[in-house]
């Protein structure tokens, strides 16, 4: 105590400005070893002293405290005896002053502040300049009760000194005692001009600016008192505050997120965190926020009813997306919220406000949704959750009713709150009572209220609208529509109710009024919806009907909307859509009563193939219809009775479309499309002779039906006849009718199918004369398409079908309708079918990648035939001859393409098996070509391993299992190419397990016997090989795999069994015979130029090329044989049969091969040495630059060397650079060549070499 006492009297003792003073008047700090020593002073070692004893005090007790009382009197006797010594001296006064006043602040003196005040008056008049001294006064008159006196000398001091926080908060809390509030933000203000630092005006100013609203002024203010308080929670608030009022809801955040993070407990700041959030549209991170307030101060109104506002809000956005039982939920949540709100302040309007408008909103979006499955759900059932669901709605409608009366009671003034209670009288009304029939809407109720509404506000249009459309009046409704444009033109509600009202009387006018507002607001979902309600009548196009509609669906999800937009999508084609179906599934959530719901939810559920779902939809509505009790005809009872049979039948359950179609005969009910649902599902049943009895029936019906109805009967009766009765009765029925039942294409299509099936071609004629009536592009593709397919069976024979003559068709009508999607693919598909040298590769040019979503049942897709395709060409496809060269004139040009355009498609549908599979196949291929990268392989393993924990395929993919052996081959060969050999044997003796033809398993033995025959168990290799021979192949490839592994490991000592079996595999390949037989006669010829056979290598790839005239790798070979013989002198006849054929190479080669100039040089520089040199110059030029051999750089150097010599005729490229420069290369490329460093030497300089 007398330590901190000691010091605060040195510092005023010693007063700032004094030389050699480090002391501060403010704060009292000071530094011992600049304590100035002034003669008749009393040293400050005695204070020191007295700080020492203090801490021995513990020891000493009571004595310490009469050294203390001894110390402190005579350091008063000091100071008065300096004040008496010179007594003109402000700085000795003010120092006494702050001493006494000190000690009177302790309670040792009574009368020491009155004595204080005494010497501080004298300093102040004495020096007018120290701002310290009106300080201390202005607290001594403060504490007498003297404001007017105190509020002058704090003036005063904060005049002379702005920065004097003290004295500037003193005055401010006294002039806010004092009301004077516009005098607190001029001194502050004053303060804050006159210094940067004076941190505490700013901080005041912010504070008096936020109170008084004044919120852009405020925002500097609070930003440089923050500088100065940087860890002050109120300041960040304020900023918060003032930054959400001026709209800067960003800001906002952040302030009350820095004020949160100061002291985590301020609820103002989280519950201001979430009203700005919600402003944002941010209702979770606004939950979040108010939820931690409610955690701090659980009966906070604020963040209760911060919270269930944040609730009401994401409801809303649920609601919005479909998603109703969430948003129900989050209701009920805001709902208990705000009645606990009401019990803590029931006389607050807001409260009872909000209440009604989360209840009148849960009664709007309340779903029904069956307690019992679908299909499990009788009529009883339906009916109870129908009163459930009803009787909840019409609960929270009436407890909203009375809520808005309990607001109302308490502010009867707010005209907003009548049309609220309107509303909910109306909705109230319109909802269906719990009985079977609809109550008659009365509009009393919400008319009146609109009506006091109005009386309070006359002059608002949003009520003049409202009482619009709660009338059933038309010209009430008119009225009350154009008051409230005279009010506000550009109101774009207006314009589109009246739009709908006159849709009934004039649709011009309402197309006009539709269309100014959907040109004022974009955003309004009702002009979109009357817009696409004329598709019907025919004037807009059913697409851009069904955009329309779409969108005001996805603006506003009405029920309403929803049923339209379903209606438009089975007219437009958009059936199969995934937004339709979401909608139509909302829709009868939303108005589960309606049975025209259901019944399109049955259509949309047919159209995209689930029969199940669609009977089950089909039974609620006619629920739903037994449910009205005759208020609607039985006409529709009867539709959605034969809808059911029909999706009964299609799923398969013959049994119960019967007996529904039964039903609608014994009520006399069955139309024509019954009768095709109930003769289809007898001939189903067995019941063949019912059958056609029906068919009968169905054909006296013919002549008195529409057009379109009589080609889909005569279509459905042939095709009934002919699988019951078979061709030559569905023949004779046929030829029996009459002609003009043919006038259609469907029934031309029909026929033309059947008549593929007749040799003799009796409907020839009858076809010729339908095939008139295909108009449209697409059909006449279509009967192109079964041409081709009836070519195919015709012209089939003991080899299989006749592909050749179908391709041919389909090319001739590919350059009529180059662009048809459906030519393209089946032309694709028959390519990869045929057995065509050259048609794998041309598959793949058939295809549109870029082309719609186009598919067909029964062909492949582009995609699919891009890869197929891409895999069956044994060319190498690559477009730069990095790895390998290509030979082949016909390569597949879109290997490349196929892998990103599956890579594409398996990112578009995970789930795709056959896409996986072709990828895998795909990147194989590439991988084999790069000679199996690390990185790749490593890819591939992964795909393989996805594509085989697919365990299950579904029954109707009957080449699934055929995919997993061709799998389980590749994961092999990738074990095979990486050494592991004990992976690989597992993998193949799992396909070899596989139930498959042998056709097939042939090559899980063949890649058996690679594995044993790299493993040297021959003993394996032999069985296996034998195994091969016993299973066969119909796949030339696969006979020549296994001559090549005869070959190289001599299998077997007689091979006419293996050459029987491939010729006979070749004898059922029309018209690629000849080439498979070049190609064996080719691999044979490479093994013997192996084994140094050269003269039955020339012999056999003589025949090659005999075969493939324009392959260039054949006639590499060739040559290569013929000048080896050559060089075994068997006559010069072999370098004229080298040099031909390295020519041919050089003009068919798909690129320029290496090796082929100098081949050519040397054959022909033995013939005449002159022409050498021009010949070696060319084969810098088929090499890629960064694959260039070091034997490359040395012929550069002879040929410069050469050159050098005299001879003037070397290229640009040889003469660009020295022989020694050629030679330096080679050495570089390839440094291990000693006859290369034997040249470099004689190059070399003496003094170099001994060096």
């Amino acid at each position: 105590m007398l330590k901190s006492r000691t010091g605060k009297i040195a510092s005023a003792i010693h007063p700032e400005g004094e030389s050699g003073g480090g002391w501060d008047v403010l704060d009292g700090r000071h530094s011992r070893s600049e304590v100035p020593q002034r003669s008749g002073w009393f040293p400050f070692s005695v204070g020191v002293s007295v700080s020492e004893s203090e801490i021995e005090a513990s020891c000493l007790g009571s004595a310490f405290m009469d050294d203390e009382e001894a110390g402190a009197a005579g350091l008063l006797k000091q100071l008065q005896d300096s004040v008496d010594a010179h007594p003109g001296d402000p700085s000795l006064h003010f120092d006494l002053g702050v001493y006494l006043w000190e000690r009177g602040c302790e309670g040792y003196e009574s009368d020491a502040k009155e004595r204080a005040a005494e010497h501080f008056l004298i300093s102040a008049r004495l020096n007018p300049q120290n701002a310290a001294a009106f300080r201390y006064l202005g607290h001594y008159y403060g504490g007498t009760r003297d404001s007017q006196r105190a509020i002058k000398c704090y003036q005063r001091a904060v005049t002379l000194n702005s920065d004097d926080q003290e004295a500037g908060e003193a005055l401010c809390n006294l002039l806010d005692e004092e009301g004077k509030e516009s005098l607190e933000v001029a001194i502050c203000r004053e303060a804050s001009e006159k210094s940067p630092r004076a941190s505490w005006a700013f901080r005041r100013l912010g504070y008096l600016q936020v109170h008084q609203k004044k919120w852009s002024e405020a925002v500097p203010s609070l930003q440089s008192a923050i500088r100065g308080y940087p860890t002050c929670a109120d300041l960040w608030e304020a900023l918060g505050l003032a930054y959400q009022r001026l709209g800067m809801y960003t800001a906002a955040i952040k302030s009350y997120g820095r004020a949160i993070e100061l002291e985590d407990d301020r609820v103002f700041a989280r519950v201001e965190s979430g009203n700005t959030f919600m402003m944002l549209g941010s209702f979770r991170k606004a939950i979040e926020q108010f939820e931690k307030a409610l955690s701090i101060s659980p009966q906070s109104l604020s963040a209760n009813y911060g919270l269930a506002s944040a609730l009401y809000g994401l409801s809303k956005e649920c609601i919005n997306t479909g998603a109703f039982k969430w948003g129900a939920s989050l209701l009920e949540d805001a709902c208990n919220i705000m009645k606990m709100c009401t019990r803590l302040a029931g006389n607050l309007s807001s409260m009872w406000k909000l209440l009604a408008d989360i209840q009148i909103l849960y009664a709007i979006c309340f779903p029904w949704i069956a307690e019992e499955p679908a299909l499990q759900l009788d009529a009883s059932d339906f009916d109870k959750s129908i009163f459930s669901w009803i009787e909840t709605r019409k609960s929270a409608a009436r407890s909203a009713r009375f809520s808005y009366q309990k607001a109302l009671h308490l502010t009867p003034w707010h005209a907003n709150i009548y049309m609220d209670i309107a509303i909910c009288s109306d909705l109230i009304s319109s909802l269906p009572s719990s009985s079977s029939h609809y109550e008659l809407t009365s509009w009393q109720l919400p008319e009146k209220m609109a009506l006091g509404a109005l009386l309070l506000e006359c002059d608002n249009y949003e009520l003049w609208v409202a009482l619009g459309c709660l009338s059933d009046h038309d010209a009430l409704k008119q009225h009350c529509l154009i008051r409230a444009l005279q009010l506000d033109a550009s109101l774009a509600g207006a314009w589109a109710h009246l739009g709908k009202l006159y849709r009934g009387f004039n649709k011009q006018l309402a197309r006009q009024a539709f269309d100014i507002a959907r040109s004022i607001d974009p955003s309004l979902s009702l002009p979109w919806a009357g817009m696409s309600a004329d598709s019907l009548t025919g004037e807009v196009a059913p697409d851009e009907a069904f955009e329309s509609c779409l969108r005001a669906v996805q603006i506003l999800p009405l029920a309403e909307f929803q049923v339209g937009l379903t209606k438009l999508a089975l007219l437009s084609g958009y059936s199969t859509s995934s937004q339709v179906l979401g909608a139509i599934c909302q829709a009868v959530q939303r108005a589960p009563y309606y049975p025209e719901s259901h019944n399109l939810k049955g259509l949309i559920f047919e159209a995209r193939h689930d029969y199940q779902s669609a009977a089950a939809s089909y039974r609620v509505a006619r629920h739903a219809i037994c449910r009205l009790s005759g208020a609607l005809p039985q006409t529709c009872l009867t539709d959605v009775t034969v809808n059911l049979a029909r999706s009964l039948c299609k799923a398969g359950n013959s049994v119960d479309a019967v007996r529904e179609c039964n039903c609608l005969t014994k009520e006399g009910e069955l139309d024509v499309e019954g009768l095709h649902i109930y003769a289809y599902s007898l001939w189903k049943l067995g019941s063949n002779e019912l059958a056609l009895s029906t068919a009968k029936n169905l054909a006296a019906k013919i002549p008195q039906m529409e057009k379109s109805m009589m080609a889909a009967s005569v279509s459905f009766i042939c095709r009934l006849v002919y699988d019951i009765s078979g061709l030559e009765t569905a023949i004779n029925s046929i030829q029996k009718m009459p002609k003009h039942f043919f006038e259609s294409a469907n029934v031309s299509f029909v026929l033309s199918g059947i008549n593929v099936l007749d040799e003799n071609g009796r409907l020839n004629q009858i076809i010729s004369m339908s095939r008139r009536f295909l108009t449209s592009h697409t059909e006449i593709a279509e009967m192109h398409h079964l041409i081709a397919l009836s070519k195919l069976i015709k012209n089939s024979s003991k080899f299989g079908l006749g592909y050749s003559s179908g391709i041919q068709h389909l090319q001739k009508a590919l350059h009529m309708y180059p662009n048809s999607y459906l030519l393209r693919q089946c032309l694709g598909h028959l390519l990869l079918l045929s057995n065509g040298w050259n048609d794998s590769h041309l598959s793949t040019r058939c295809c549109i990648i870029s082309c719609p979503d186009f598919s067909c049942e029964g062909l492949k897709s582009a995609w699919e035939i891009l890869g197929a395709g891409a895999i069956a060409c044994y060319a190498v496809g690559n477009s730069t001859p990095k790895f390998s060269f290509p030979t082949c004139t016909d390569q597949c040009l879109s290997k490349t393409q196929a892998v990103q355009q599956l890579q594409k498609s398996l990112h578009q549908e995970p789930w795709n098996r056959k896409a996986l599979f072709l990828l895998v196949l795909n990147l194989l291929q590439r991988a084999r070509e790069e000679k199996f990268p690390p990185q790749l392989c490593a890819s591939i393993r992964r795909l393989i391993s996805i594509a085989l924990s697919i365990k299950s395929y579904p029954e109707a993919d009957k080449s699934g299992e055929y995919q997993r052996f061709l799998l389980v081959l590749c994961a092999s060969e990738m074990s095979f190419v990486g050494g592991n050999q004990v992976e690989c044997i597992k993998h193949v003796t799992e396909a070899s397990e596989f139930l498959l033809p042998n056709n097939y398993l042939f090559f899980a033995h063949l890649q058996l016997s690679r594995a044993f025959a790299l493993e040297g168990d021959m003993e394996k290799f032999q069985r296996e090989f034998l195994r091969c021979l016993e299973l066969g192949t119909d796949f030339p490839i696969g006979w020549i795999s296994l001559k090549l592994m005869q070959l190289l490991y001599s299998a077997i000592n007689d091979s006419s069994i293996l050459d029987l079996s491939f010729d006979g595999c070749l004898k059922k390949k029309e018209g690629t015979h000849k080439m498979w037989a070049a190609v064996s006669a080719l691999l044979e010829g490479l093994v013997s130029l192996q084994s140094s056979d050269f003269t039955s290598a020339e012999q056999l790839l003589e025949r090659a090329c005999c075969t493939m005239d324009s392959e260039s790798c054949s006639l590499l070979c060739y040559a290569i044989a013929c000048i080896h013989l050559a060089k075994q002198g068997n006559g010069q006849q072999f370098v004229s049969h080298a040099i031909s054929s390295l020519r041919k190479v050089q003009k068919t080669a798909v690129v320029p091969l290496p090796i082929v100039s100098t081949l050519l040089a040397q054959t022909e520089g033995s013939l005449s040495p002159e022409k050498w040199e021009q010949k070696l110059g060319l084969e810098w030029f088929t090499w890629s630059p960064d694959m260039r051999p070091a034997e490359l750089f040395f012929q550069m150097h002879l040929l410069a060397e050469h050159s050098k010599a005299g001879n003037t005729s070397a290229s640009a490229v040889v003469s660009c650079q020295s022989p020694q420069k050629w030679v330096s290369r080679a050495i570089h490329t390839d440094p291990t060549s000693a006859r290369y460093w034997k040249i470099l030497q004689k190059y070399a300089r003496p003094t170099a070499i001994l060096q």
